[in-house]
């Protein structure tokens, strides 16, 4: 893996890490630990860019400001 791989690249290792971790285990709720892991510094990496324009990031995130509200709320980060 390198800094120029694609995001799909990083994540599929990062999955394949993740179950050899395990070690065989089978984990419970995958989506929703996988969903809060991304979606959290993926929020505060676009909050940081946009100086805390609540607006504007519901416009590059293309989602409802009252939506980015909420999950702001969910991770603490606003």
């Amino acid at each position: 893996m390198t800094k120029n791989d694609p995001l799909s690249v990083c994540i599929t290792h990062s999955m394949e890490q993740y179950f050899k971790d395990l070690n065989g285990e089978m984990p419970s709720n995958l989506h929703h630990f996988f969903i809060n892991e991304v979606e959290k510094p993926f929020l505060q990496v676009v909050m940081q860019e946009v100086k805390g324009n609540q607006t504007r990031a519901a416009d590059i995130l293309g989602i409802n400001r009252n939506t980015l509200r909420k999950k702001l709320k969910h991770y603490n980060l606003g």
